[in-house]
């Protein structure tokens, strides 16, 4: 009776545990942005600093990194965008940076399936962007990127580790061909309004 009951406890505690997850070391975190007509999405993980010097040591200067841990951060625009002043077709792409002490590199690559930076190729680089590092006030923690909206039309791409900030532009990439949709979206809008009413 013992050896069931104890053979019954130690099946309900297995169950009851099997739905939990060792905390990971970089939690994975996927981020979604609407922008314009359409999405952003950044998927990446996030280590954190636990009491490590970042820049030019755990992050070296001057060698790709794959903007986060694990697997490469994948990015994907679902329409085109200016990608720092370059435009960029929709798709997902490998992102990676070449960090330096006054300025980033920020690659966009067409491998985004790649652990880490390991099998990085420049060859397959699609564009790449250099934007200046800003110093912030407060320390970042776990590493952060976030896409901030400004208008219908653009937005900031941001980075954050440590006592580091790195921002790129965002526009639609044919703003001349997205306003003559977004005109016509609101024309069938008011049309479908006016139908609405007249019911």
């Amino acid at each position: 009776m013992k050896k069931l009951f104890l053979c019954t406890f130690l099946a309900i505690s297995f169950s009851a545990f099997s739905q939990w997850n060792l905390p990971a070391a970089s939690p994975r975190q996927t981020l979604t942005q609407q922008f314009s007509m359409s999405k952003i999405t950044v998927d990446y993980g996030r280590p954190l600093i636990k009491g490590r010097k970042i820049f030019g040591e755990l992050v070296p200067f001057g060698k790709v990194w794959r903007a986060g841990a694990n697997s490469a951060t994948k990015i994907t625009f679902e329409q085109s965008v200016n990608f720092g002043g370059k435009t960029v077709a929709a798709g997902t792409y490998g992102l990676f940076i070449i960090p330096q002490e006054k300025e980033w590199k920020i690659i966009l690559n067409k491998d985004a399936a790649q652990w880490g930076a390991f099998t990085y190729d420049e060859k397959l680089n699609v564009t790449d962007v250099t934007a200046p590092v800003q110093k912030l006030t407060e320390k970042q923690e776990a590493f952060e990127i976030s896409i901030n909206p400004k208008d219908d039309s653009s937005a900031d791409l941001i980075f954050k580790w440590d006592y580091t900030k790195v921002v790129i532009p965002l526009q639609t990439g044919n703003p001349t061909a997205v306003a003559k949709i977004l005109e016509k979206l609101k024309e069938i809008k008011q049309i479908e309004k006016d139908a609405a009413t007249q019911k």
